[in-house]
């Protein structure tokens, strides 16, 4: 059965569209998922553009809560979950690593139906395609058969958002100054070209030229937009130094030199983003604990722990900045704590209100036993046990030496506890060595 351009599959038609289809992206949903509701309008269109370009992939899907042994077969847990079959193969599908829209499922399924790099002959058909795009890949080879060359065409599978080339011929070597093998990074912004010759000893690892392509495709400085949100955050750069302005200001505009000027120094490790607050960027200051009158100003972010480092100083040299991300680097800064003002009456009902500024003092009390839930004011989960938590604050408001107590974590930060989860309960015995 057909529905639109999508197969609709199940238990007793599964390996005869295997068989017939060389390339086969099935879905498995559940027909109560929001998420696979959502998906279904831009899967069938992608199934309709793959179809009308003649590419050898078709789209299918399955309804994992009626085909519970094809769920329980390719371990279904989470919905959707895209899966890609290859030649009939039936034992080791493809996990869908691309996006979840159109342009992500065709892109995606494009690239695993063709060579996922285009073979690049001529210097003029060379030209063209490095002009083509803002962003292009190209791997220059001696041997398109060799393990390294395999490797680039895998990354160049996964890597759907820029086109990859490849390139063998000797007078091409010659025309773009390369000896040996080497992945060259086009680009028409920032330093142009940026080269990563292929270690002969080594070789190329995917996880390593991924991560080598994702972090120098980036621009040096980028500006916080809700295009650019997903490349900031997914880039897996440790570190984001932010520059918080207001764009309307000119004076605040001119600060970008200075910023532009210090990121080369840490390509890779620090991300630079600029926020501007008089456009996307507002939304951003509640979790910095700032208003727009804080501009302009930056600070430093790890992202493991969203730890925040201010740089007080008014300068905004370039030098000033880099010796500041040295500084937090090499440990010698610590990090700025948001916390809000303890509330006059903090301790006077059964539940505590603790803030940044009053938890040490409270929570590592050697004579208390302090049970305290972390929380963020819009969570549901928070709420919805915040009746639970009153009545255990009730239940042992007479006993001295326990308190029940909470934390607004969107508002205040502890230097030795990451809560990165709504609500996260710590109980902190009583007694000496300061146990959580």
């Amino acid at each position: 059965k057909e529905e639109d351009d999508v197969l609709v599959l199940h238990q007793n038609n599964f390996a005869r569209a295997l068989k017939e289809h060389q390339l086969l992206l099935v879905e498995f949903y559940a027909p109560w998922c929001g998420h696979c509701q959502r998906l279904a309008p831009a899967f069938a269109q992608a199934a309709t553009m793959l179809r009308n370009e003649s590419i050898p992939v078709r789209l299918a899907k399955v309804d994992a809560t009626a085909q519970v042994a094809l769920a329980k077969e390719f371990n279904i847990t989470s919905y959707p979950t895209l899966k890609l079959f290859q030649h009939g193969n039936r034992t080791h599908p493809l996990a869908y690593t691309g996006r979840m829209d159109t342009e992500g499922i065709v892109r995606w399924t494009q690239r695993r139906a063709g060579p996922s790099a285009t073979l690049l002959q001529d210097t003029d058909t060379t030209a063209a395609f490095i002009s083509s795009q803002d962003l292009v890949v190209v791997g220059f080879f001696k041997d398109l058969e060799s393990k390294v060359a395999q490797v680039f065409y895998e990354v160049a599978g996964e890597m759907v958002d820029m086109p990859f080339g490849v390139v063998e011929a000797a007078e091409l070597f010659k025309e773009y100054g390369l000896s040996a093998d080497t992945v060259c990074l086009f680009k028409k912004f920032d330093e142009r070209r940026t080269d990563f010759p292929v270690d002969p000893v080594q070789g190329l690892l995917v996880a390593e030229l991924t991560q080598l392509l994702r972090v120098h495709s980036l621009k040096l400085v980028m500006e916080f937009t809700p295009e650019t949100s997903n490349q900031i955050f997914s880039a897996k750069i440790p570190h984001h130094m932010l520059l918080f302005l207001n764009k309307s200001s000119l004076a605040q505009q001119e600060l970008q030199d200075g910023f532009q000027a210090a990121a080369s120094t840490f390509r890779g490790e620090v991300l630079f983003v600029v926020v501007d607050v008089s456009g996307h960027g507002a939304e951003v200051l509640s979790f910095f604990g700032m208003t727009p009158a804080d501009t302009p100003t930056l600070r430093l972010v790890r992202m493991e722990n969203n730890r925040k480092y201010r740089m007080d100083q008014d300068s905004f040299t370039a030098r000033d900045i880099q010796t500041f991300i040295r500084a937090v680097l090499d440990g010698k800064v610590k990090p700025h704590l948001l916390s809000a003002e303890p509330p006059e009456d903090w301790d006077r009902r059964p539940v505590k209100v603790l803030v940044g500024k009053t938890f040490e003092q409270v929570a590592f009390d050697e004579t208390k036993n302090v049970f305290v839930k972390f929380y963020a004011p819009w969570c549901s989960h928070c709420q919805a046990m915040a009746a639970a938590w009153e009545e255990l604050g009730e239940r042992y408001r007479d006993h001295e030496d326990i308190i029940i107590a909470e934390m607004d974590s969107t508002a205040n930060e502890l230097e030795n506890i990451t809560i990165s989860g709504f609500p996260t309960l710590h109980y902190f015995p009583a007694g000496p060595g300061r146990k959580v």
